[in-house]
């Protein structure tokens, strides 16, 4: 039988888990138009069965990060992959990630040092 700091650590490990495989699904749903807008924490949170609160203490005390870095960094790998494997326009890859196109420039040079379109020249396949 599991010590019950034990089971408690296996379910701070699931919601974690269950928080990023949320996250890879809606960045999906968002950009292949099944969503018009990415979700709030608290709304996931609320998916998830969970408090606010406790999904944010929960994947800090796990990762070490609030849960919005790794939204954010969810958003940068699919648009990363996007502008290195399709000749999508920039400005329609913001678009389809939500964003008014000189804001998701400052959002993805923020994270990944330099704008999208050095990225792409550097990184088209």
């Amino acid at each position: 039988m599991a010590k019950p700091k034990q089971i408690f650590l296996k379910s701070n490990n699931k919601i974690t888990e269950n928080y990023f495989k949320f996250l890879d699904q809606h960045v999906a749903d968002v950009v292949l138009g099944k969503c018009d807008d990415f979700m709030e924490i608290n709304l996931i949170a609320k998916k998830l069965l969970i408090s606010h609160q406790y999904l944010t203490e929960t994947v800090q005390k796990e990762t070490g990060n609030h849960p919005c870095y790794f939204y954010d960094l969810k958003i940068i790998d699919k648009a990363k992959n996007m502008l290195s494997t399709t000749q999508l326009p920039i400005a329609e890859i913001a678009r389809l990630l939500t964003y008014d196109p000189s804001n998701f420039s400052k959002f993805f040079k923020k994270f990944v040092g330099q704008t999208p379109l050095k990225y792409r020249e550097q990184h088209t396949r």
